[in-house]
């Protein structure tokens, strides 16, 4: 697979959002460690890392393949021993060899949803995915050029309105030639953006751009051929927790508000480097089967239904910690999950909420607004179990 990525050109209408091949590939290397910012980026995650030997060790690096399995892979095991408590996969049997799949997951963390996934991927013996990842993160030229070289395409956002039916069209057909004509799958988010409240849910929009493109001659067709597979991703915490409260209440407080670059990059670090505890990946069936069943032809109804699907299989597949069970009772004035949590456990949940918390740099936080702040994280980690229970089939 990665000597015939690499000599496949990149089609011309492609080459601005398409992951580097060949000579851009090592181009993009060489540009890239002599970046300062990627090496303050390196030294800041790893503060023990032999830069000139680091730096002779990428250099080295034949492929995409070898930089994604190798180096981000040697360099994810170290992220997950130091800020997990293990990371688990389930469903990976529903992935047939030599068939390629759109992998589309709800959305926890900016950077590390689908290079975790990828992780599980290698340790399983399967092939890795291209990674959709929206320009808006690309704050840097070092970090375009570090996602690309990771297999990364781009998602254009913030285009003007012209701009914006001509960009969708780009990245449905780029996902279709990936997956049609690579051989290859790809992750992408179920929406854009992370869904702040942990309700996750598939927006309509996103499965109208992936239709756009294709062989097919119809709506169902064209969703068909690039098969579907949901995954839930479920972490136990999220280090973004707070980071999330605190924009509920500077938008309470100023509905305009809205963040900065410098708000994405350092969510981007929070995610990366803050405790996550447990972290579950689970494999969903093809939606394939269920979307060739539904018989309508009306193209809002199939929209629909694919997002139904998608938003059920995503739902039932969350792992809940006693996090979770905990938040639900708390929030909804029940203890009707009280078997699956002990004291301590309650206790220790707590005591993680009031010191996330006390990371908000908001000045002249009111009682008010720190009980609002603790009811917005209470529901974050209530909400994947509230959707399980509603989609009462699992």
């Amino acid at each position: 697979m990665s000597s015939k990525f690499q000599d496949i050109k990149t089609p011309e209408q492609f080459a601005d959002i398409a992951p580097y091949r060949g000579n851009d590939f090592k181009e993009a290397m060489k540009r890239l460690v002599k970046d300062p910012g990627f090496e303050h980026a390196v030294r800041y995650v790893m503060p023990d890392v032999d830069y000139p030997l680091f730096v002779q060790s990428l250099l080295q690096v034949k492929d995409q393949n070898e930089f994604q399995t190798v180096i981000m892979g040697r360099f994810l095991e170290m992220l997950a021993a130091s800020t997990t408590n293990g990371i688990s996969l389930d469903g990976e049997d529903n992935c047939k060899p030599g068939k390629s799949y759109t992998f589309m997951s709800n959305h926890r963390d900016i950077v590390l949803d689908p290079s975790f996934l990828n992780l599980c991927f290698i340790r399983s013996g399967m092939p890795v995915t291209q990674i959709a990842i929206g320009n808006n993160l690309l704050i840097y030229d070092w970090i375009s050029d570090l996602v690309k070289v990771n297999r990364s395409f781009i998602v254009k956002r913030d285009v003007k309105v012209v701009k914006a039916l001509e960009a969708a069209k780009q990245l449905s057909a780029y996902i279709h030639y990936t997956l049609l004509q690579l051989h290859e799958s790809v992750w992408i988010a179920q929406r854009e953006g992370r869904a702040k409240d942990s309700n996750d849910v598939t927006q309509e929009s996103l499965i109208k751009m992936l239709a756009l493109a294709g062989e097919a001659p119809n709506l169902k067709d064209k969703l068909l051929e690039i098969n579907l597979m949901p995954v839930s991703i479920s972490y136990e915490f999220d280090p973004n927790d707070y980071l999330k409260a605190r924009e509920f209440l500077l938008k309470r407080r100023d509905p305009e508000f809205k963040k900065t670059q410098r708000d994405d990059l350092f969510s981007m670090e929070t995610g990366l480097l803050s405790n996550k505890g447990r972290v579950h990946f689970r494999v969903c069936p093809c939606i394939n089967d269920e979307l060739m069943r539904f018989e309508s032809d009306d193209r809002a109804a199939i929209l629909r239904h694919t997002c139904e699907l998608i938003d059920k299989s995503i739902h039932c597949g969350y792992r809940i910690y006693p996090c979770n069970y905990i938040a639900f009772d708390e929030i909804n004035g029940t203890d009707r999950f009280a078997s699956h949590y002990t004291a301590d456990d309650e206790q220790s949940f707590n005591n993680y909420l009031e010191q996330q918390l006390d990371r908000v740099d908001v000045d002249d936080i009111t009682a008010d607004e720190r009980t609002f702040m603790r009811r917005m994280m209470l529901t974050m980690y209530a909400n994947p179990l509230t959707n399980q229970l509603a989609a009462s089939e699992c």
